[in-house]
């Protein structure tokens, strides 16, 4: 299999596998059948926020690269439309106007990565170089651009953003389907843990939880439920050394994402697997090892930060693990990651 941007895909991905030209990777098993399915789980009629407040965490502690939402008026600074009184315009108009903007991190807080957040150097055309591309052979300063080209060091004169892969393509397809979460609180508590694939299926088999072809799987791990107790105030270094996260070295665990066909992969921690990860020895390797076989090369989003706990809990009261899952990024042209307000419906 070969296309016009690569002739040889990486070892084990998806790549061409949904099209030569394909943007949502496994997000294609989202199928109406799929829907529907998640449709039938709900049976309430309730639902559950999945988003923490966009300005939490709080502070840039896990990312100093991060910073909080920063809202403002629009308007001029002489007439800021907030709680302007349009008579200032018209004396007979009675009304009182706010309109506002915001500077605002889009991978701050709840979020989904898109398929261009994380790509590797890989050699796709054999000519011996290997070379910065993302899922399905999407190149870096072709398809993906950004204000400085690394490898010959020369700044962009064109705008920014991902030509192709950007989160628009997730929002136009749409994210809703059957969601299934796995309660690895219930099962590890505050301890930091790393969790291999035993853990996962173990953890899943006590629970009677079942992962099918086109699921979207969700990790409760009680992270962002401790980042809402902290205030806007967190501890990055309790955070660092408490709760689980997936073990991203484990190979086993990467080969059973490959063939569970889950269609994306979501946690309530800060990156899904452990951050920094397990060394990986001394050959060139991935520094984000889950990141890099999700995004890379199966094609499938990741969503960090959002907050479970409240869902975790009916779920286990009710012995359920299945719901309806609603979850659209922001259709934003171009951007690489994307705010998300998730509603589970059950």
């Amino acid at each position: 299999m070969a296309t016009s941007r690569w002739k040889h895909r990486p070892e084990g991905s998806t790549w061409g596998d949904f099209g030569p030209d394909d943007q949502i990777g496994r997000l294609n098993l989202v199928t109406p059948d799929k829907v529907r399915q998640g449709v039938a789980e709900v049976s309430e009629g309730r639902t559950f926020c999945l988003s923490l407040p966009l300005d939490y965490p709080g502070g840039a502690v896990l990312n100093p690269r991060r910073t909080p939402p920063v809202l403002s008026a629009t308007g001029t600074e002489e007439r800021p439309r907030y709680n302007m009184p349009v008579s200032i315009y018209n004396p007979l108009h009675t009304d009182v106007v706010c309109d506002d903007r915001v500077l605002l991190t889009l991978q701050y807080s709840t979020q989904w990565d898109s398929l261009c957040h994380v790509g590797a150097h890989f050699d796709a055309d054999g000519d011996g170089t290997a070379e910065p591309l993302f899922y399905n052979g999407y190149r870096a300063n072709v398809d993906v651009v950004g204000p400085i080209d690394y490898r010959t060091g020369e700044k962009t004169t064109e705008p920014i953003g991902a030509r192709r892969l950007g989160v628009e393509n997730m929002a136009a397809h749409g994210i809703q389907g059957r969601g299934v979460l796995v309660d690895l609180h219930a099962h590890f508590g505050q301890a930091r843990k790393m969790v291999s694939r035993d853990d996962l299926l173990r953890v899943m088999d006590q629970d009677k939880v079942i992962v099918e072809k086109g699921d979207m799987l969700l990790l409760h791990t009680g992270f962002s439920q401790a980042i809402l107790d902290m205030k806007r105030e967190p501890d990055g270094e309790k955070l660092g050394s408490s709760y689980a996260v997936l073990d991203g070295r484990d190979d086993a665990l990467l080969q059973w994402i490959t063939d569970s066909g889950i269609a994306s992969l979501i946690a309530d921690n800060y990156g899904v697997e452990a951050v920094p990860s397990r060394p990986g020895g001394s050959a060139p390797h991935a520094g984000l090892p889950l990141h890099q076989h999700c995004l890379f090369k199966l094609g499938v989003n990741l969503g960090e930060m959002w907050y479970l706990t409240e869902l975790a809990t009916w779920l286990r009261q009710h012995k359920r693990s299945r719901f309806l899952l609603t979850a659209p990024p922001l259709r934003l042209p171009g951007a690489v990651g994307s705010p998300a307000t998730p509603i589970a419906t059950v």
